[in-house]
């Protein structure tokens, strides 16, 4: 699309002609790859692509003007060109019109594609459609760095997400989540920012997997510099998103509104450190609110970082210590947590006759019709139970006075110890 005009009164034509950033083979019912032929589809690519920096991301107004007219129609509208949207103020026209002094959608899309990237619209094969749940503050499209298929990757995806000033626990957290989401065939998804989710990124990169980063600026600006490298990684090892097109900057707000792109995107969303006004604990409740799995690591009562989690737990949300509870949240049927216990003991493996005369011998020994009495148990059931005792060190004998043996071993068999219940030696 090039627009042409004064501010004010700038009109918008839609050419056609090949546009590098076109997406060969994608299909679907909405914006489509195209050859260059100057057909629709074109039109609407360039005119979602000339949205991306003439409105707001998730600007619902806007998002509502582009169901009701269509991408062509709108642009014209809003930079003049043709009749304006339904209840458009001046004051926002003249806005749009301003912006449009500089629109160039052709020249934002061979940007991209000289990054090796491309512009994802909806209704492509690769548009990921989870993203529709946003209804209205759906994005216009998606600016896209990396060669994997955004589509296939969301639908195994979780957020990883949290604070920018984390704890070291926190940074080891979510280095360990991401490895371990990664080794389990999950793509890590964050928004590269300091602390925890620079340290989900590079955990998931460490173990050689898979990981997405949603930018609240231009696929091609290193934001924030600090991790341009890492950036550079994501872009190759994975793929890099962005609603704004090249060049966009970052501000407060489009974080903030990133964010629900974050959430709606993936399969669940877990929060590893935050304090109370926090833009992690944005993301997790718009997850919430899309019904996605909500989820929080715990941390120190006494770190005002953990504040915001404990809320999010309190509110509901799952508690998950690693990537093993993660999975078993968000995976399919099947793929359960590791069962948690502490660990065994020797006596912990005793056949419940065993273990039963074993409390019952006392602190100073007895003899066995004593510790029969405590146990419960026949003279001589007691007594067999106490051989198998002996023999396995829990007890020691001296005539018939039966006394307990501390044991110091920690070594546990693999099966339990003793004879089981229906067994018997001698007569009940």
């Amino acid at each position: 699309m090039t627009c042409t005009g004064a501010p004010g009164g700038a009109g918008a034509e839609v050419a056609g002609g090949a546009e590098a950033g076109s997406r060969p083979g994608a299909g679907g019912s909405g914006c489509r790859s195209g050859t260059g032929t100057g057909g629709g589809e074109d039109e609407e690519r360039l005119a979602r692509a000339a949205l991306s920096r003439l409105a707001e991301p998730g600007d619902e107004t806007v998002g509502r003007w582009l169901r009701e007219m269509g991408a062509p129609d709108l642009v014209r509208g809003l930079t003049g060109a043709g009749p304006p949207p339904k209840g458009a103020r001046a004051e926002r026209l003249a806005g749009c019109r301003a912006r449009a002094a500089a629109l160039d959608p052709a020249r934002d899309l061979a940007t991209v594609a000289r990054l090796g990237g491309r512009f994802v619209c909806p209704g492509e094969s690769e548009w990921p459609t989870q993203l529709d749940d946003l209804g209205d503050a759906r994005p216009f499209g998606l600016w896209v760095r990396g060669t994997a298929d955004v589509r296939l990757w969301a639908l195994r995806s979780v957020a990883v997400v949290g604070a920018r000033a984390c704890t070291d626990y926190g940074s080891h957290v979510a280095a360990v989540l991401g490895a371990g989401l990664a080794e389990r065939g999950w793509v890590v998804v964050s928004g590269a920012a300091y602390g925890v989710d620079g340290a989900a990124h590079r955990g998931a990169l460490a173990a050689g997997g898979a990981t997405a980063a949603v930018l609240a600026c231009g696929v091609d600006v290193p934001y924030p510099r600090g991790h341009a490298e890492l950036l550079g990684r994501i872009a190759e090892q994975g793929i890099v998103l962005a609603e704004l097109p090249p060049g966009g900057h970052p501000t407060r707000s489009r974080f903030v509104l990133r964010n629900r792109v974050i959430a709606a995107l993936t399969r669940g969303t877990v929060v590893v450190e935050a304090e109370y006004r926090s833009g992690s604990l944005v993301t997790a409740r718009r997850a919430r609110a899309l019904g996605r799995h909500t989820m929080g690591v715990p941390g120190p009562v006494t770190s005002g970082l953990s504040a915001g989690v404990h809320e999010l737990l309190r509110e509901g949300a799952s508690l998950v210590t690693d990537a093993d509870e993660v999975a078993e949240l968000v995976g399919a049927m099947g793929e359960l947590a590791p069962e948690r216990r502490g660990p065994a003991v020797p006596r912990d493996l005793l056949a419940p006759e065993a273990a039963a005369v074993l409390e019952a011998v006392p602190g100073p020994g007895g003899d066995a019709g004593r510790i029969a009495l405590n146990a419960g148990l026949s003279r001589d059931t007691t007594l067999g139970r106490l051989y198998e005792l002996h023999g396995l060190g829990f007890v020691a004998r001296r005539g018939d006075h039966w006394r307990p043996v501390a044991r110091t071993s920690t070594s546990v068999p693999s099966k339990p110890l003793g004879r089981r219940p229906s067994v018997r030696r001698g007569g009940s």
